[in-house]
């Protein structure tokens, strides 16, 4: 939630760099909605866990369809306020066709994560990633400004840090993950092919930031990225240790990880609203 918030506001930063007269009602009712949005989106995978894994520890039947059952109202309900958000800002002449693609990109990847047959196939972290990182600053953008804008292709380095992180952090459940046959994106390729697209995905996202100039965006907005590069290399070492046989510190990795994503959404967004 408190990622969603930040990549919300790293959208909503770039609008407010070109100038774009700020709208409050949009913003704090597009921040809502993407916040009930990422809400249901972990629930509902909640309600379509299998059977075979457990919600609560030691839980009794009646205890997990209590849950289940919960856990799915909270959803519907998230999602039926996002529908009453979406229709206020089209009666306030603040839903573009843009922007409303977009609400509805959130509600696709959403279910694809959540709902079978699409649950459980590999590419949850994938679809994680784009939510967080790439639809959900796009929202915050496009409401406020009602059209795309080539700024917002710095969402595509970010998106790559937000699925490295994810790929961490399917390491330490790895076991837990094949115990109860759970398809993730590491246990789907297996490890040994997992690691080099990991490093890949890192030193491409600093890659592009670094020819972000060509593509129209100045230097003098970009480089605060460069301040998390240590930490980078530290998580592409971390994860090159580990693989090698190396004990494995995840809590240090795990953190290492959500800074390289965080901190850089952090350091771009507020150089945007500052400039």
């Amino acid at each position: 939630m408190l990622l969603a918030a930040l990549t919300y506001s790293f959208g909503a930063s770039i609008a407010n760099y070109l100038g774009k007269p700020f709208r409050t009602d949009s913003f704090w009712l597009g921040l809502l909605a993407v916040l009930l949005a990422q809400m249901s989106m972990s629930l509902l995978s909640e309600v379509f866990r299998l059977d075979v894994e457990p919600l609560a520890e030691n839980e009794t039947r009646r205890a997990r369809i209590v849950i289940r059952n919960n856990a799915l109202y909270i959803s519907i309900a998230a999602l039926s306020a996002d529908a009453v958000i979406a229709f206020i800002l089209f009666a306030h002449q603040h839903l573009s066709i843009a922007s409303f693609s977009f609400l509805l990109v959130s509600l696709v990847l959403i279910l694809s994560y959540s709902l079978p047959p699409f649950r459980n196939r590999g590419f949850g972290e994938f679809i994680l990633a784009a939510h967080l990182a790439y639809v959900i600053p796009s929202i915050a953008y496009l409401l406020q400004a009602d059209e795309t804008h080539h700024f917002l292709t710095l969402t595509i380095p970010l998106t790559l840090l937000a699925f490295a992180y994810f790929i961490v952090m399917d390491f330490p459940t790895f076991a837990t993950d094949r115990k109860y046959n759970r398809t993730t994106f590491l246990t789907r390729l297996g490890w040994e092919r997992v690691v080099p697209l990991h490093h890949i995905f890192v030193l491409f996202a600093y890659v592009f930031f670094a020819i972000s100039p060509a593509l129209g965006l100045s230097l003098s907005l970009i480089w605060p990225a460069f301040l998390t590069l240590p930490f980078a290399v530290l998580q592409i070492i971390q994860l090159r240790n580990i693989a090698l046989g190396a004990p494995a510190n995840w809590i240090l990795l795990t953190a290492t990880a959500l800074s390289v994503f965080g901190l850089t959404a952090y350091f771009i967004t507020l150089t945007f609203w500052l400039r």
